[in-house]
């Protein structure tokens, strides 16, 4: 809830509180409670939830990179920055989308929409989480992790929000990208340069993004097609959403098999058996499409943060551990 609107002095006919006083208890708890709710606004606009799982692909790249445990602080640093520039880009983001937002009930509560935080501080604040995450990036890891914190900053901003977004059902596919620059920030932090692993990691998140994204788009079908974003469920028809989920699921999971070199059997596993049962439940959505059942596509939405995450808990596994690689 927004914090109740201050206004200048009390009115007459309503006399304070018993057993308060001006500046007592009371007038301190509600100031307390309005710098809370003003905090919780501008965390908000930073969209957590959705820096948790940036989070969760940078590590493991950080492991695979020193194949290896690396340096703890350099972790620490690295998710410091790292958050920091994803937290520029969600409240760029918000600022650029507030109009739309308002007209969606799944964003209809974030900050700007809901008038909780005004513009032109959004963006100052986004801005200014931009420049602190690459000066840090560029002092505690190196200026290459700083330099593509800035450009997965941009790209997120200029090209997806403000290019894409509202004018291509594309919008996603490439768009995308930026969403796949942790794993390439967290390798250069550690190497300090970016190698092949670092780029199949990247195609990985690439592939995921579709049938992630595509699978929730579905679900609100009707709140992008109010607000005009012609994401791909709202211009095409069920059925050629879900063939083109199942496209990119397949590609996605033999794009995660182009990591076996650099990995042992523990990351093979995890790749080829939660490759497949992705693609199998894929193939179940378009299935239900096809034969006009009910279409459920937030179970494959879920299934695919918990596959994400499993993926890449397995590549932080496999390097820690340290055996052979296959190939």
């Amino acid at each position: 809830m927004s914090a109740p609107v201050s206004r200048p002095g009390r009115p007459e006919s309503t006399p304070p509180a018993a057993g308060t006083q001006p500046g007592g208890p009371a007038t301190t708890g509600g100031r307390w409670e309005r710098i809370s709710a003003t905090l919780r606004a501008y965390l908000g606009l930073t969209k957590t939830r959705i820096i948790e799982q940036l989070l969760v692909v940078t590590v493991p790249a950080m492991f695979l990179a020193q194949r290896g445990v690396p340096s703890i602080w350099l972790i620490i640093a690295t998710l410091i920055g790292g958050a920091m520039a994803a937290a520029s880009a969600h409240a760029l983001n918000c600022v650029v989308d507030a109009d739309i937002d308002q007209k969606m009930k799944r964003t209809a509560r974030r900050p700007l929409a809901a008038g909780k935080v005004p513009t032109r501080n959004a963006l100052i604040f986004g801005l200014v989480l931009g420049a602190l995450s690459s000066v840090w990036l560029g002092l505690t890891a190196n200026w290459l992790a700083a330099a593509l914190s800035v450009a997965a900053i941009a790209f997120y901003v200029l090209v997806y929000t403000l290019l894409l977004k509202r004018r291509t059902s594309q919008n996603i596919v490439w768009g995308g990208a930026a969403g796949c620059m942790p794993v390439v920030i967290g390798w250069a932090a550690v190497t300090g340069t970016v190698e092949w692993p670092a780029l199949v990691m990247f195609g990985v998140i690439f592939f995921w993004t579709p049938p992630h994204f595509w699978a929730l788009a579905m679900r609100y079908r009707e709140d992008y097609a109010n607000a005009g974003v012609p994401m791909l469920p709202v211009v095409a028809t069920p059925r050629q959403v879900s063939i083109r989920i199942v496209i990119y699921s397949w590609v996605m999971a033999a794009w995660s098999l182009l990591l076996l070199p650099a990995t042992s059997w523990i990351y093979a596993a995890v790749a080829v058996l939660g490759g497949a049962y992705f693609v199998y439940r894929a193939h179940r959505l378009h299935s239900s499409v096809k034969a006009g059942r009910e279409i459920s596509p937030m179970p494959l939405f879920h299934l695919s943060n918990l596959y994400l995450c499993v993926l890449f808990a397995a590549i932080a596994v496999d390097a820690a551990v340290g055996l052979p690689v296959l190939l």
